[in-house]
């Protein structure tokens, strides 16, 4: 397997979706499990993979998109907005 890159990590996190996020969350641990603690690269990895974690509980990514208002109507019965920088809490098992 070549080297890992911050460029191959952005390549799988850029397009990545709530709906696929724990499965990209894998490969991208894969790939930078067995570099040294202290590499960049291994470092940036683990920063997406906190990213991914918190995408796999939102709705959307909204990293470049603004906000939806929550003044519109509806949004009291379908309060689905939760981007990967404030996801829906996690929850146990079984509730």
């Amino acid at each position: 397997m070549p080297q890992p890159t911050r460029e191959a990590i952005d390549a799988l996190v850029g397009p990545a979706t709530p709906h696929f996020a724990y499965q990209l969350r894998a490969r991208i641990e894969e790939l930078v499990m067995d570099l040294p603690e202290d590499d960049p690269v291994r470092q940036y990895g683990e920063a997406k993979l906190e990213l991914l974690d918190r995408l796999g509980h939102a709705s959307s990514k909204a990293d470049t998109a603004g906000r939806v208002r929550r003044d519109v109507p509806g949004w009291d019965e379908l309060p689905s907005s939760a981007p990967a920088d404030k996801p829906q809490p996690h929850r146990s098992v079984g509730t």
